[in-house]
């Protein structure tokens, strides 16, 4: 795709002289190419347009955020975290309200939008395969939960959040329809099944890094990291049976040093133009609704929300309600 109408959509849209100086902001993220491409596209951007220096840290760490707000010593201004943690977090009195005559939320999905936190991208959790280190890849949940047709090591995210509970009851036949409220006792059994032959990722470099050197050459991924997989050359097969999606969201912490500078950073990232050069370097889809137009129909037909055939939406509050739950029990059954 042509970069140059997007930077010149960029700099109309935000002009230097849109703001008045601002001092420079924190910005953290997860790391690894997602980090990387809202650098390139956001930060960079943003500094370029407003004189702004934009630092970057990492990766997010919820127990940091509240650590941070309770001893009113915050050092980052803008924040991606995953949708559950944001609507509990906002709840819970961490975040800053957001300015809404700064930030565009008419032309943001609904879905993604609340007082404390706007969607920063729409992903899906998929089943990532390296071809060329196994004779067949798994197309469905029961296939990736499945030893005797495919054996050996596989990739699951480590930590408590929505995904892997789903993929587990969905692999054991719970219709999609009726995942909610979750039944634990019958996802961890069916987890149980595999779980010797688990290798846990934390990060999603972690989990590029698992299956580009096919440690473990199947498993569960953010969509968007195996096609920037596929980018370095590796041969990955991406199954998009039941995708699970999800957001991830910006938020301010409580007591952000910058919050003004963190309000105009927001509405620069989540702007049309942004939003669909972020989406079509990382494979994740944009939340902003004009970003479709700006962008060629080939990389469209690839995001997670052109995949809807199958698709099964994580309950995110759901879990913003039942997290601590989960995690405690999660934790626990990993640690036996």
């Amino acid at each position: 795709m042509k970069t140059r109408p997007l930077f010149l959509a960029l700099a109309m849209t935000f002009s230097a002289s849109s703001f008045a100086a601002d001092p420079s902001l924190v910005f953290t993220s997860w790391g690894g190419t997602t980090q990387d491409a809202q650098k390139s596209i956001w930060a960079d951007g943003f500094s370029k347009a407003q004189n702004i220096a934009v630092l970057q840290d990492g990766p997010t760490d919820y127990g940091k955020i509240k650590a941070m707000v309770e001893s009113g010593n915050v050092s980052w201004d803008v924040v991606d975290v995953e949708g559950d943690y944001a609507v509990r977090a906002g709840m819970e009195g961490m975040l800053e309200k957001l300015d809404f005559s700064v930030i565009d939320k008419s032309r943001l999905d609904p879905r993604f939008v609340t007082d404390y936190s706007v969607g920063s991208f729409y992903y899906s959790f998929v089943i990532g395969c390296n071809k060329d280190a196994v004779k067949a890849c798994p197309k469905t949940w029961a296939d990736l939960f499945d030893l005797a047709k495919f054996p050996g090591k596989r990739t699951f995210y480590k930590w408590s959040a929505p995904g892997v509970i789903e993929a587990a009851l969905l692999a054991d036949g719970v219709p999609a329809e009726k995942l909610y409220p979750l039944d634990l006792d019958r996802a961890f059994k069916k987890l149980d099944t595999i779980k010797s032959s688990i290798v846990w990722w934390s990060s999603g470099a972690q989990s590029q890094q698992l299956l580009a050197s096919a440690e473990t050459p199947y498993g569960f991924f953010w969509n968007g990291r195996l096609t920037a997989l596929t980018k370095t050359g590796v041969n990955v097969e991406t199954s998009w049976d039941q995708n699970i999606t999800a957001a991830d969201m910006l938020v301010v912490p409580k007591g952000a040093k910058n919050k003004a500078a963190a309000m105009k950073y927001i509405a620069f990232a989540t702007s049309a133009a942004s939003q669909a050069k972020f989406a079509e370097l990382t494979g994740y889809a944009p939340i902003n609704l004009v970003s479709p137009t700006l962008m060629p129909k080939e990389v469209r037909d690839t995001l997670p929300d052109k995949q809807a055939a199958t698709q099964v939406n994580a309950n995110l509050g759901y879990w913003a309600m039942h997290r601590d739950d989960i995690g405690t029990r999660w934790y626990a059954w990993q640690a036996q």
